[in-house]
């Protein structure tokens, strides 16, 4: 069965030359140029990948407000940002709503299927080991304030839910399974399932910060070990 993309561009030429490049790599792809149109299409069926730019026709932020609308149906459908908004603003902005993945435009073709591939493995990981009741139940995921519910694929700090994409509760899950030790890029990426640069990383624990921090202000639990990554502190 042909894995199914939405893309969501409002420049034409943009739209037509990747929609047939990537059904040219095996996709069934439809694409859509404003946030109505593709809202319209997401209300009868999800596909297995959404592609969206930020700013939508006369949206701005139309991109934005599609991601957050995806990630209300779904908390695990890979959403990524293919977009000429190159700041570290518009990056972290991403991510906060639900984003997996963040991309410039001026990358090439290869390197899009390869980022793409790796959400939807991730995305048949998590299928699979729901289907198949599988549990992680080998390392000890609750410390001090925080308990993990890997059935729901909730976390809870201070008895409050914390709200994660299931990209960052994956980072999270492999920060907790080791505390005080520290989690390097690497293996952040690959208990997230994903392959990116240690900058997008980086913007994944900036969100998943500030979605504790939402919790509870004083939340100061993940250290920034510089030049080698992360690790869980229990304070």
């Amino acid at each position: 069965m042909l894995r199914k993309i939405v893309l969501v561009e409002d420049d034409d030429v943009i739209r037509e030359n990747y929609a047939e490049l990537l059904g040219d790599e095996g996709f069934e792809v439809k694409s859509f140029r404003n946030r109505e149109d593709a809202m319209l299409s997401f209300s009868r069926e999800l596909p297995d990948i959404a592609i969206l730019d930020i700013s939508l026709e006369q949206e701005r932020e139309g991109g934005f407000q599609l991601c957050m609308y995806l990630r209300q149906k779904s908390p695990i459908l890979p959403i990524l940002f293919l977009t000429s908004h190159g700041s570290e603003i518009d990056k972290i902005s991403g991510f906060r709503l639900g984003a997996d993945d963040y991309l410039t435009k001026d990358i090439s073709i290869e390197y899009l299927i390869v980022r793409i591939e790796a959400l939807l493995r991730r995305f048949e990981i998590f299928k699979h080991q729901s289907l198949t009741g599988h549990k992680n139940e080998d390392k000890p995921l609750s410390h001090e304030q925080i308990v993990v519910d890997q059935d729901r694929l909730l976390i809870f700090w201070k008895n409050k839910p914390v709200e994660l994409t299931l990209t960052q509760f994956w980072v999270v899950q492999e920060l907790l399974a080791e505390p005080r030790q520290v989690k390097t890029y690497q293996q952040l990426m690959k208990a997230a399932k994903i392959y990116v640069e240690p900058n997008t990383i980086t913007a994944h624990i900036k969100t998943i910060r500030s979605r504790f921090k939402a919790v509870d202000e004083h939340f100061a639990s993940i250290k920034t070990e510089r030049g080698s990554g992360y690790r869980w502190f229990d304070v």
